[in-house]
């Protein structure tokens, strides 16, 4: 979820492309890519709020109101989508503990490395 969030912000929309065929849907124009955007910041900070709070994907989907979504075809989704959010938290909250409690990088060196 998060790493599409960066695909289409940091690649795809720079591109500047005139015509988008998606995986699913109609053929659009570069607002095609805002639309996504907007869904998945959504679906991502929905997740965030709900995270914070202890809810769960499921619980969090029931007590939604997709707001400018709503009339999206396989609202659903939504439920799969924050799933998925979820996922991307709990991975960026390894992450920052393992580089939290990590030794820096440079105190590592070949003549160091067999003496443990």
């Amino acid at each position: 979820m998060l790493g599409a969030i960066d695909v289409l912000e940091d690649f795809l929309h720079p591109l500047g492309a005139q015509t988008i065929v998606p995986g699913h849907g109609p053929v659009g124009g570069p607002e095609t890519i805002d639309d996504v955007l907007a869904y998945l910041r959504f679906v991502r900070d929905l997740a965030r709020d709900g995270d914070a709070v202890g809810a769960t994907p499921l619980d969090l989907a029931r007590e939604t109101d997709l707001g400018a979504f709503a009339d999206c075809t396989d609202t659903e989704r939504i439920v799969g989508n924050l799933h998925r959010a979820f996922q991307d938290l709990t991975v960026q909250r390894r992450i920052a503990v393992y580089l939290s409690t990590s030794p820096p990088y440079k105190t590592w060196s070949p003549t160091t490395a067999g003496s443990r």
